[in-house]
């Protein structure tokens, strides 16, 4: 039952993902992807004013993967790092969703989740709790 190619390699940590839409105190939504252990490995960077385009901008971003860009910076709280995609305006997409105390473990986590996402676009209803 082996599968040839990169496929299998990441199929493992996107088993159990779940895309979570959150709504904010103004009223606003925001995706946040949750690993199977419960916690947040994402979040939105910006927010929207309907679920319907909180859902279409994690979808896009997805399909869109490969030409966006993205990198490790300071944390805007200071005291860390987080890191950051965002599209070619500059417009930040998504960010960590937590702050990281070494560059190093900022980066791998950055690395994993953009060795994740096209993965996740393939997943289907399964990722939003819809099965």
């Amino acid at each position: 039952m082996g599968q040839s190619g990169g496929a299998a390699r990441f199929a493992a940590p996107v088993l159990g993902m779940r895309c979570l839409t959150d709504l904010d105190e103004e009223g606003r939504y925001g995706w946040r992807l949750v690993a199977s252990n419960g916690r947040p490995v994402a979040v939105s960077a910006g927010s929207y004013d309907t679920h319907a385009r909180c859902r279409a901008a994690f979808v896009r971003l997805c399909e869109r993967h490969a030409g966006i860009a993205g990198g490790i910076q300071h944390s805007a709280e200071g005291g860390g790092w987080v890191w950051v995609l965002w599209e070619a305006s500059g417009r930040h997409l998504a960010r960590s969703a937590r702050m990281y105390e070494r560059h190093a473990t900022c980066r791998s986590s950055y690395e994993r989740f953009r060795a994740m996402v096209p993965e996740l676009a393939a997943v289907g209803p399964e990722l939003w709790g819809e099965t």
